[in-house]
């Protein structure tokens, strides 16, 4: 079991570097078995061409280190409140992605101004108020997680249906089921955030109608969906 959730999360960090969202060391993704409420995460400042399956580091949602040699990334603290928090989340991604980066850098949400973003994320993707001093001073990676769960509580958004944040000031994190998942949100949300910028410079701030909106996410992941293929025979 240790050994397929640490290779699964290894998979999707490698699959960081191959869609360019991250550069050196500047992202992480992690994994979780609720069964045994172990998380695989990213070893700390360790590069992706040198990285193998046994640098990938266990930790229980307390933060201690059950298997590995190596440190844990310094964002494991984060990841744990939101695995805490959120109970539907298999893997979690955070990167320094260019596009998305500079937005969360400039404090700007992404409206929903067209159905490419409506494929993926039903509604807007928030920003995180800025940190307080305080937050920062102690524990700023764990307040790091509490500052996007409050976003989401306080503005009433399914983690599932909004499946990623922007945190003030400096960058996105994005999740899923599973860490590929995470990573797939992780890849579409920089895209996304690309086209945003690019609709604002033409002059358009104006997101699309709801029942657009909704046609759009529900045909893909409502009860009804009938997006893909059909699997039965």
């Amino acid at each position: 079991m240790l050994f397929n959730l640490r290779k699964s999360v290894l998979e999707a960090n490698l699959q960081l570097v191959k869609h360019e969202l991250v550069i050196f060391t500047w992202g992480n993704v992690s994994g979780i078995d609720r069964e045994s409420g172990l998380v695989a995460i990213k070893p700390s400042g360790v590069t992706y061409d040198d990285m193998g399956v046994d640098d990938i580091v266990i930790v229980d949602l307390n933060g201690k280190k059950v298997h590995g040699n190596l440190k844990p990334s310094s964002d494991t603290p984060t990841h744990l409140v939101l695995y805490n928090k959120f109970p539907q989340l298999g893997g979690i991604v955070h990167t320094h992605s260019e596009w998305t980066t500079s937005r969360a850098q400039a404090g700007k949400e992404i409206p929903a101004y067209g159905t490419t973003h409506a494929d993926h994320f039903f509604g807007t993707i928030p920003c995180t108020r800025p940190m307080k001093q305080e937050e920062t001073a102690e524990k700023y990676e764990e307040n790091t997680g509490h500052v996007i769960v409050e976003c989401f509580n306080d503005n009433n958004i399914d983690p599932m249906n909004i499946p990623g944040v922007l945190v003030h000031g400096h960058g996105p994190f994005t999740w899923g089921d599973t860490p590929q998942k995470a990573v797939y949100n992780s890849v579409v949300l920089e895209e996304v955030t690309k086209m945003a910028h690019r609709t604002e410079l033409m002059g358009n701030q104006k997101p699309i109608e709801n029942h657009l909106l909704e046609k759009h996410f529900l045909r893909k992941h409502g009860k009804g969906a009938y997006y893909g293929q059909n699997n039965k025979k």
